[in-house]
């Protein structure tokens, strides 16, 4: 595998990492149909830890099946797929080696009551990782929650084992908690500073959902209004999020979210190639649809992506 000039210098802003985590990242970076390209679509399959299994996987049966996410991956050409340790386990042997992987190493549940906090417990290790020949670890924080600085402290320590075994780190930076309102865990303000806090943590690749104009921070409010930051359209809050996370020295990728129309989703991908993102994390919007539709989805959202659409 021969890296592009575009891929190195995407790997030249990680100036403190070993080989290792760079040719975890050049793997992912050079695999699948947008190899090469500096662009990233990922396929996450957590969402029965997440949400159960019937609310994830009954519109499409076939989903039940860990192979299945494997598979489609694989023939859709994706960089790379994301789950919890079960789910690597179940397939990790037949489709070694045939597509990156990324152990969720944190998960929540919707069985908890709301005085729980919004709070993930671990549920693999990196060894586990290693073990199964994952490129990268993943990790949700939950910035605006009062359990965030305990997450922080977790990653921290994870991410720096992760490191030292040459293994690259995901963070899915996903405001919520006490401090916000609903409408503020996708406020534009409020999806910057979520990645700038998980590119400030080490992330090497940073997810985080896309967001709307709202302002949810009274100071902050200010200094967008005085200083005429523009969060009209939402390629350029998609550019927004890239200076906060480094001034786009960092792989950002964007969240496709609760399933929608088609037409939603291609505007969400020119909306992020237009602003200067990596690319997508799409996992229920895909994976919910009957194969033949979600392999022409992500067949259209890669020529998106190659500015063919």
């Amino acid at each position: 595998m021969r890296a592009t000039r575009i891929v190195h210098k995407i790997l030249a802003n990680y100036e403190g990492e070993t080989p290792g985590v760079k040719g975890k990242l050049a793997h992912m970076l050079m695999h699948g149909r947008l190899g090469g390209t500096g662009r990233m679509i990922i396929l996450p399959v957590d969402q029965g830890f997440e949400h159960g299994p019937a609310r994830s996987f009954a519109v499409n049966p076939a989903a039940y099946d860990p192979h299945y996410h494997f598979q489609l991956a694989i023939d859709a050409g994706l960089n790379a797929y994301a789950a919890p340790l079960g789910m690597i386990e179940a397939g990790a042997d037949t489709f070694a080696g045939q597509i990156p992987t990324i152990l969720k190493m944190n998960s929540a549940n919707s069985l908890m009551s709301p005085s729980a906090g919004k709070d993930q417990a671990i549920t693999a290790s990196v060894d586990d990782a290693l073990r199964l020949g994952c490129s990268c670890i993943g990790f949700t924080i939950y910035p605006g929650s009062d359990m965030a600085l305990g997450m922080f402290e977790e990653i921290s320590a994870l991410r720096e084992e992760a490191a030292a075994k040459g293994v690259a780190t995901v963070i899915w930076s996903y405001p919520r908690g006490e401090a916000l309102s609903k409408e503020g865990e996708t406020a534009i303000d409020i999806a910057a500073y979520a990645a700038q806090i998980a590119a400030l943590l080490g992330a090497h690749i940073i997810k985080i959902k896309l967001s709307t104009d709202h302002l949810e921070l009274g100071e902050a409010k200010k200094v967008y209004e005085e200083q005429k930051i523009d969060i009209a359209g939402q390629a350029a809050r998609v550019a927004h999020c890239m200076q906060a996370a480094f001034n786009g020295r960092r792989i950002v990728v964007f969240s496709g979210g609760a399933r929608k129309g088609e037409d939603s989703v291609y505007d969400d991908a020119r909306a992020i190639r237009d602003g200067g993102g990596n690319g997508s994390i799409i996992g229920r919007n895909t994976f919910q649809r009957p194969r033949a539709e979600a392999l022409e989805m992500l067949r259209r959202l890669v020529e998106i992506y190659k500015g063919r659409a």
